[in-house]
């Protein structure tokens, strides 16, 4: 380009941040302001604080958001927030992501707990602080409630805590509250097929369950082994979750584009929801086994699968060590500070606080004891 303005700079960062080329992009920001002397803005920091999130730098997000901050004086927005926020939880600093969002200029949406609810929940950070998550997600006005309910589903049924999982799938029937159905589509030839899980409307369903077997038995012959930690959550009845992972949408999308796809061409996929680990695994396995280059777009970011890799580097599918949550004072600490923060944000700031949408979760499956504990906390240790 013969002129760039900040405009073509940011949307270039953004792109390669958004396609997993988080280094060019990270070194795009770098040539921008240290060459080329372009001064960055707010929308800059975005796009560099979400390349940083999809690769897991945790110390360069670190540093950018203080040269933001520190060095060109750039109010933080909630976007930088939630950056931040998930950058630091899902490398497993939760407690650095609470203290992020205490230092806030401004309120936690929705957003930015499930954020950490989904950190908590992919962790295994303990099921008193995934509850006050939940019930800090719910607090604030927003459509996307069955994801939250959804995602504390996930931390009882890690915890084996059944009885909890029903009582949440309950919950969601009686608020009419459905989890989103997964689909992916893959276009060929200029039509675009659509797959759910265990689909078998599609005209060629016969053959594409019969290639679907031969993927299985390559798989199983190069060491393979199902990943049940994202399987429908049934106590138990480890077969019954492999087989509702062999059905998943993105398998049958993949098993009809390789019968169809010209050799050599890449598989290109869009998919609504987040690829599940296991799929990830799989996609990967096909990719190498196969010698085909998979492109999928799911609802967080694009994946391409080439000999056995995935250009996200497996980042956000890993588990990091956490710090001790098992102490509940931790927990209060935060809580407390929350509740009082959401108070007086209520207090000070004209728009409406919104429905209470916490009262929807039964006092059992709530933080054990949270008003006991808020009038138990030491308030001078917060």
């Amino acid at each position: 380009m013969p002129e760039r303005d900040i405009t073509s700079w940011n949307v270039a960062i953004l792109t390669l941040a958004n396609h997993g080329c988080v280094r060019e992009s990270v070194e795009l920001f770098d040539r921008m302001t240290r060459v080329e002397n372009v001064v960055p803005n707010a929308i800059t920091f975005v796009a560099v604080l979400s390349a940083c999130n999809h690769g897991g730098m945790v110390e360069e997000g670190r540093r950018y958001f203080q040269m933001m901050v520190s060095e060109y004086r750039i109010k933080p927005r909630i976007e930088h927030y939630g950056c931040m926020v998930d950058i630091l939880a899902r490398a497993g600093f939760i407690g650095e992501a609470l203290d992020v969002v205490s230092g806030m200029n401004c309120r936690p949406d929705a957003i930015i707990w499930r954020s950490l609810l989904d950190a908590c929940s992919r962790q295994n950070a303990g099921v008193e602080l995934s509850e006050a998550m939940a019930k800090l997600a719910l607090d604030v006005p927003d459509d996307a409630v069955s994801g939250v309910y959804v995602l504390l589903s996930r931390v009882y049924a890690f915890a084996q805590k059944w009885n909890d999982v029903g009582m949440v799938r309950r919950l969601m029937s009686d608020e009419g509250l459905k989890k989103e159905p997964g689909f992916s589509s893959i276009e060929m030839d200029g039509l675009v097929h659509q797959f759910v899980a265990g689909d078998t409307s599609h005209p060629r369903s016969e053959e594409i369950y019969a290639k679907l077997d031969e993927i299985q038995q390559r798989l199983a012959s190069s060491g393979y082994k199902p990943d049940l930690s994202e399987a429908r959550m049934v106590a138990g009845m480890d077969h019954t979750k492999g087989a509702a992972l062999r059905l998943h949408s993105e398998r049958l999308a993949i098993s009809f584009g390789l019968l169809k796809a010209t050799p050599g061409a890449p598989i290109r996929i869009l998919k609504n929801l987040r690829v599940c680990k296991d799929c990830h695994t799989i996609s990967k396995l096909i990719s190498e086994l196969y010698g085909v280059e998979i492109i999928v777009r799911d609802r967080i970011r694009f994946h391409h699968f080439k000999d056995g890799a995935c250009s996200c580097k497996d980042y956000w599918l890993s588990r990091s060590k956490l710090a001790d949550w098992s102490d509940k004072q931790d927990v209060i600490r935060y809580m407390f500070y929350f509740s009082v923060f959401n108070f007086t944000q209520t207090l000070l700031r004209d728009e409406p606080a919104g429905n209470y949408k916490g009262d929807f979760l039964p006092d059992n499956i709530l933080l054990e004891g949270f008003l006991c504990a808020i009038k138990m906390a030491d308030y001078s240790s917060i």
